[in-house]
């Protein structure tokens, strides 16, 4: 157990859900190069050059640049993810969701047919979104018409359903959150072609040594700032009491905690924030001139406007989601049902304030590490003139967020087949004495 990583191969489960998991992730890169019919993908990329600071681009990020490219899996995972995160709002405001989440295995499984369902509509009205707006490109489209736009629509909610199924496998039979995992690989995906130019960039002297190792020395601080602050947690007390159990055993109380992530939103604010962002952006590069186009420039990234908007939206969307998340008073309530309590703390209301209270300063130093991260790469492109780098504030926080999560399955499996060998060899052992005796 001292080296997780060179055991991962040697524990046959866990190996065939690695396997699994890269055969899923590699139909679902292969299915994310092949172009819808009847399009000119050469022009798509000359007007998706233009839209890098719209929605447009912040969505071709999270596909793999599916979407410049109009491939069948365009949409990628999320039209689930949006469905989903719609439950999760509806949650705190609809008393049939929120009872359905209380419900266990039977209120999800029907939640989960409801997300399904939602994602279904979603995709289909984004296809038809995207389809008219490749229509509108000159050029791009070789015979446009309804044709055209019909089949690429079922194309592209077909490729939405089936990506949305992939997901769930990797979940069901494979190592890690399916949905995280893709996002995860669409990203690293451009990885590899951003480094190449950086270097070609370096080469050609558009870029000094001086501001490639500066560069290097401050992604690395930055990705061990974002591992500490993922797995930075405030720790609250519980005392559990003595308990007589059975006839007349009675069970020792016990120290636990409930541990309060300082960046429970993980990377949502940012996504929402870039959201409400773009939109001036988004409209100008639909209705140039006039106001709009003025009111864009005001928004483009590297300007104060842009900073201080930015910064301040993930603050609030940081709190927002957060209180969408979690509830205090469950958790007290919860804690109160199993007879626990925050030492110094009355059970109930008085719990549910003070842990309300906690959360609500963890939250605070939080939202700001979110907006210093996601301000961070617009800095330093500013500062060493860089324009080709990889480095950004979502796709690393989704990048070292996803690669823990899935590093913890990977040693939870590792650990519970160490504990149930422990506990067969312990059996051995016990019906050896008993031959004997």
């Amino acid at each position: 157990m001292s080296n997780p990583v060179s055991n991962l191969f040697r524990v046959p489960e866990l190996k065939d859900k690695i396997l699994f998991t890269l055969f899923i992730l590699a139909v679902y890169r292969l299915g994310a190069h092949i172009t819808v019919p009847s399009l000119d993908v050469n022009a798509l990329r000359v007007q998706f050059g233009a839209l890098q600071n719209t929605f447009f681009g912040i969505y071709d990020m999270f596909v793999g640049g599916g979407l410049s490219r109009a491939t069948v899996l365009a949409l990628g995972i999320m039209p689930y993810i949006s469905a989903s995160i719609i439950f999760q709002l509806l949650a705190a405001v609809s008393p049939t969701v929120e009872k359905l989440q209380k419900e266990g295995e039977d209120g999800r499984k029907k939640l989960t047919q409801w997300t399904r369902y939602t994602t279904v509509g979603l995709s289909a009205a984004q296809a038809y979104g995207y389809a008219v707006f490749l229509n509108s490109i000159p050029g791009a489209v070789t015979a446009p018409g309804f044709l055209f736009t019909f089949t690429t629509v079922i194309t592209l909610t077909v490729g939405a359903i089936f990506v949305m199924w992939l997901g769930e496998q990797i979940t069901d039979r494979g190592i890690g959150n399916g949905m995280s995992l893709m996002i995860f690989f669409s990203i690293i995906e451009t990885f590899p072609r951003a480094l190449g130019a950086t270097w070609e960039s370096f080469v050609l002297g558009e870029i000094t040594a001086f501001a490639l190792v500066a560069l290097l020395l401050v992604v690395i601080f930055v990705c061990a700032a974002v591992v500490a602050m993922t797995m930075a947690a405030r720790k609250i007390p519980v005392q559990i009491p003595r308990k007589v159990v059975g006839r007349g055993r009675i069970r020792e109380g016990q120290k636990s905690f409930v541990p309060l992530r300082v960046n429970s939103a993980g990377v949502m604010p940012i996504i929402f924030a870039q959201s409400f962002v773009v939109v001036p952006g988004t409209m100008a590069a639909f209705w140039p001139g006039g106001w709009l186009q003025t009111v864009a420039d005001m928004f483009q990234p590297q300007t104060m406007t842009y900073y201080v908007t930015y910064g301040l939206l993930i603050l609030f969307f940081t709190y927002f989601y957060t209180a969408i998340i979690f509830n205090p008073v469950d958790l007290a309530e919860n804690l109160k049902k199993q007879g626990a309590f925050v030492p110094g703390v009355k059970p109930g209301a008085r719990t549910a304030e003070y842990i309300d209270r906690v959360l609500t300063r963890v939250t605070l130093p939080g939202s700001i590490y979110l907006a210093i991260v996601a301000l961070i790469p617009f800095w330093i492109f500013s500062v060493f003139r860089i324009q080709t780098f990889f480095f950004g504030g979502t796709s690393l926080l989704i990048v070292v967020g996803v690669g823990l999560d899935t590093v913890q399955q990977a040693q939870q499996l590792l650990l519970l087949r160490h504990y149930d060998g422990f506990m067969k060899k312990g059996r051995v052992k016990m019906r050896g004495r008993q031959r004997y005796m």
